[in-house]
């Protein structure tokens, strides 16, 4: 097993994806954003993505260039990368992470948040593509860094949630 010190560090900014080997790790910091990380254990090969919205709302085939803002398309790109290294998507194992509420005092209803959005979207596309999830840290109030170690598939997650305290102190809570 490599040392996460030893390891080269790509730090992930919304709207980016990466494939790597196992001399990488990926790190990234989520808030209403989603990441799904797929690891393909036999190849140690790895995927992370960090996605703002669901989908555009057009059918890939209509898309000029597909854009990792979008879940359905930052799948697609990793899928693309992942079948040019050698692996099939389908033979990856997922997980997801973020999809936090940043504003709960400005959410009516818990179901309408764009980070609930995110999540239930990348559960969506990972069962659509046939990609079992056996893992996932999503929701919640505040935000999530996340570190996904391709030599061997673990993901640490740290999700820094505020309490009710707090989240008034900083205007996120009436």
């Amino acid at each position: 097993m490599a040392k996460l010190k030893d390891l080269m560090d790509i730090f992930l900014q919304p709207g980016e994806y990466f494939v790597a080997d196992a001399e990488y790790q990926l790190r990234t910091m989520l808030g209403s954003c989603v990441s799904i990380t797929l690891w393909h254990p036999p190849s140690r090969i790895g995927a992370m993505s960090h996605f703002l919205l669901p989908t555009r709302g057009q059918d890939l085939a209509d898309v000029q260039t597909l854009d990792g803002r979008y879940g359905d398309e930052a799948l697609e790109l990793m899928r693309r990368e992942l079948l040019r290294a050698g692996v099939q998507i389908t033979q990856c194992k997922a997980k997801i992470f973020g999809g936090g509420n940043m504003f709960p005092a400005h959410t009516r209803n818990e179901a309408t948040h764009v980070g609930r959005k995110n999540g239930e979207a990348a559960r969506s596309l990972l069962q659509q593509h046939g990609i079992p999830v056996v893992s996932e840290s999503l929701f919640g109030i505040g935000h999530r860094q996340i570190i996904f170690d391709v030599s061997n598939g673990d993901v640490w997650a740290h999700h820094v949630q505020l309490t009710t305290d707090e989240a008034r102190a900083t205007g996120l809570e009436s």
